[in-house]
């Protein structure tokens, strides 16, 4: 008769791997997000960044789903470049139209779910009111269009892919965004021009998040628009974080969207509402714990030197 060591009878049933979230553009603010968020909220995760999956190549996409075996594919990968598109719009389409395209019918075909975004640029502006989630895209620019297209192929080939507009990010992670950057300027005592003549809706990435994962969890499908509450125009939103940081706002200096002479046009007015719920505190609800916290990084962080104009 065998007789049993204690390892053998300490040894319960061994089980499965859990399946984990696979994230593409691991390395951009909204990538960087996801992993973070996932990590307190305790799902398992796969990030790659494009080194490891190349969202444009179909078999790039096959071996990594292959390896990794997720339960839902999360994509924030692409072209973010607004102005450069217009010259580099064959790389902006590849990225933004055929990458998620391939995603969500590798997806579709797997039985997996899939999450990406689109954005508020897809509108012409022609609108007074909030737009909703049946409005009509009518895109100014090269990268609209490119999300344009992506919701259309993406939706065509899995109608249970889900589909996130959103808008104008903000938040505390990074340095990336135009909040911290007014806040420099002001911090650091130097002019900052600001467009006063387009009105967007700010977002505030860890609420932008945490709600695309609830989404995603509960098997929602099709187009939402995922937009912190309150419209403001650019130069608003500057002299509204500076008010809160402490700062004299008088640094903001507001101008013309036309005046900044960039390459692609903007609509004057793409605030998101929406149909299926405001989800989303308000803008200000969140600026005010974001901008403490940048705040404090602004006077704990050494100065660079400016640079001398040779």
């Amino acid at each position: 008769m065998k007789i049993l060591d204690l390892q053998e009878l300490n040894t319960g049933p061994v089980q499965p791997p859990v399946q984990p979230l696979l994230i593409t553009g691991a390395n951009g603010t909204l990538g960087r997000a996801f992993q973070r968020i996932c990590a307190i909220r305790g799902i398992e995760t796969v990030a790659l960044g494009r080194q490891e999956l190349d969202i444009t190549d179909p078999q790039s996409v096959e071996r990594a789903l292959t390896q990794h075996n997720p339960w839902a594919v999360v994509n924030t990968a692409g072209y973010v470049k607004v102005d450069e598109a217009e010259k580099d719009f064959a790389r902006c389409y590849r990225e933004n139209t055929t990458g998620p395209a391939i995603l969500a019918a590798t997806c579709a075909y797997r039985d997996l779910h899939f999450l990406t975004f689109s954005s508020d640029l897809v509108f012409d502006g022609n609108k007074s009111a909030a737009y909703v989630e049946s409005d009509t895209p009518r895109p100014l620019n090269v990268y609209g269009n490119s999300k344009r297209l992506a919701e259309r192929d993406v939706l065509g080939c899995m109608s249970k892919a889900l589909v996130v507009r959103t808008s104008a990010f903000f938040g505390p992670w990074d340095e990336y965004n135009f909040v911290y950057n007014a806040l420099k300027a002001g911090h650091q005592k130097q002019a900052f021009e600001a467009a006063d003549d387009v009105l967007i809706s700010p977002t505030y990435v860890p609420d932008l998040v945490n709600v695309a994962l609830d989404l995603l969890i509960d098997e929602e499908r099709g187009v939402w628009h995922l937009a912190n509450q309150g419209s403001y125009t650019w130069a608003d939103l500057a002299r509204l974080a500076a008010d809160m940081g402490g700062l004299d706002t008088s640094f903001v200096t507001p101008r013309s969207m036309r005046t900044f002479g960039l390459a692609a046009a903007r609509p004057v007015y793409s605030v998101l509402g929406s149909k299926q719920g405001n989800l989303l505190p308000s803008v200000e609800q969140r600026l005010h714990g974001c901008v403490t916290e940048m705040m404090h990084l602004l006077r704990t962080t050494p100065e660079e030197p400016m640079a001398v104009a040779s």
